[in-house]
């Protein structure tokens, strides 16, 4: 089988490397089989094999080609939901155990872009910028609450101090956190899959995995191979189908759509966005922004319920670019892409076992750079016996959608309706 083309996306026609690794031929064993190379299945194989287990990869496409390779790009702590929504309705030691987490993904990913030299174009600092006064009280709110779990990497920023950092009339102020960041996906998930192979692990390419056989072993079946292993890790995420029917009962793949302009002027570019950090507005519906190493803006925002393709998405997203930044009308639009994410009902990620030895992580709900990271490290944990973090997670109540497969999409679309309604009325 031959893999697939990457989507025509600016971060494909930048990559680093475009080599494609072999599909799996025939039987071989190994101590881990993980589905998935994306962030959740590159951070759960690259920190087996930093402990020492034998790790084969297989992925159905090519490396990172799902929301791994083509999102935003944005270093966003925390998870789509915060830690006092979590202890509203799950309790308090589960908000302090899930707060004790939140702010680790990013740490994980610096560890390894600087352990493995990887080129990413890692940048420091991300800014929530507030719409409206409603939005700037809850980012009051946010702050207190990730000081008081000990991320004091926080600085609020007033409407005139946030025009020092984005060049927009659009915000009432900002919430500036110095331990985010913007990096090019693509190239990270590319440098993971190098580390992986550096310490022994294997991966194949247009390896779609057709059947999970339980046993003695877990036996792991492509079209034209398989795997025996001890474990597995399931991590398809938004991409997965028929393997975990359960799971994907408990999901909707959303679609959301990235526009790149062509290269600015380095004194448009530095006037935009002074700083170099990223952005993301704090709507139901967000806009989030950044600039890429050779000075174009990646924009991005919406989203498609049941990952339905846009019919243009440059119509979708250029009036939003132009509503933050109107001296931008006519700049050049190179790339347009769009890409999958996995939503949950609760917008919790989903972590779970089925029997001893097969685990799954999914669901990040928009939130995915720095939580796949963390669940690559718990899950590690988990099979190397220490799953007291895994089960954190894996303790949240899973809920299937409301009306089932069918209904789903329009219940979800309304209720998206109804805060984007609410967002720009500022109540």
């Amino acid at each position: 089988m031959l893999p697939s083309a990457y989507p025509a996306s600016y971060y494909a026609a930048s990559a680093n490397e475009n080599c494609v690794r072999p599909s799996l031929q025939g039987e071989m064993a190994s101590d881990i089989c993980v589905i998935g190379a994306g962030f959740t299945g590159l951070s759960s194989a690259l920190h087996l094999a930093e402990s020492g287990f034998e790790v084969t990869v297989l992925e159905a496409d090519r490396i990172g080609f799902g929301a791994s390779g083509r999102n935003g790009g944005q270093i966003v702590n925390g998870f789509s939901r915060d830690i006092d929504f979590i202890e509203k309705h799950y309790g308090k030691t589960t908000a302090d155990a899930m707060g004790g987490m939140a702010f680790e993904g990013a740490n994980i990913i610096r560890r390894i872009v600087d352990q493995y030299a990887i080129n990413c174009d890692l940048k420091p600092g991300g800014i929530f910028a507030a719409c409206n006064a409603k939005q700037m009280r809850e980012l009051e709110g946010q702050q207190r609450l990730w000081e008081s779990y000990g991320h004091t990497q926080l600085q609020l920023l007033s409407a005139d101090d946030l025009r020092a950092y984005v060049d927009s009339d659009r915000y009432r102020g900002g919430l500036l956190d110095h331990s985010g960041g913007h990096f090019h996906p693509l190239n990270l998930t590319l440098g993971e899959a190098d580390a992986i192979e550096s310490l022994g692990g294997s991966i194949f390419e247009a390896s779609p995995v057709v059947r999970i056989e339980a046993g003695k072993t877990v036996k792991v079946h492509t079209e034209s191979g398989s795997v025996s292993a001890q474990f597995v890790v399931v991590a398809g995420n938004a991409y997965q189908t028929g393997l975990l029917p359960q799971q994907e009962r408990k999901s909707m793949p959303c679609g959301t759509q990235i526009i790149t302009t062509e290269p600015l002027p380095a004194d448009v570019a530095q006037a935009l966005l002074p700083h170099d950090h990223c952005v993301e507005d704090c709507n139901y519906l967000l806009d989030y922004y950044r600039l890429s190493a050779d000075r174009r803006l990646i924009y991005g925002g919406g989203v498609n319920y049941g990952a339905r393709e846009p019919e243009s998405i440059e119509s979708l997203i250029v009036p939003k670019m132009l509503k933050t930044f109107p001296h931008l009308k006519g700049v050049k639009v190179d790339y347009a892409w769009t890409g999958n994410f996995l939503l949950t009902l609760m917008r919790l990620p989903q972590f779970g076992r089925i029997g001893d030895d097969v685990y799954y992580a999914q669901g990040y709900s928009g939130h995915g750079l720095t939580s796949t990271h963390l669940a690559g490290k718990v899950i590690s944990e988990a099979i190397r016996g220490q799953a007291q973090r895994f089960d954190v997670f894996a303790g949240l109540p899973q809920y299937p959608f409301p009306g089932g497969r069918l209904l789903r999409v329009p219940y979800t679309a309304l209720g998206a309706w109804y805060y984007d309604l609410r967002d720009r009325l500022g109540i």
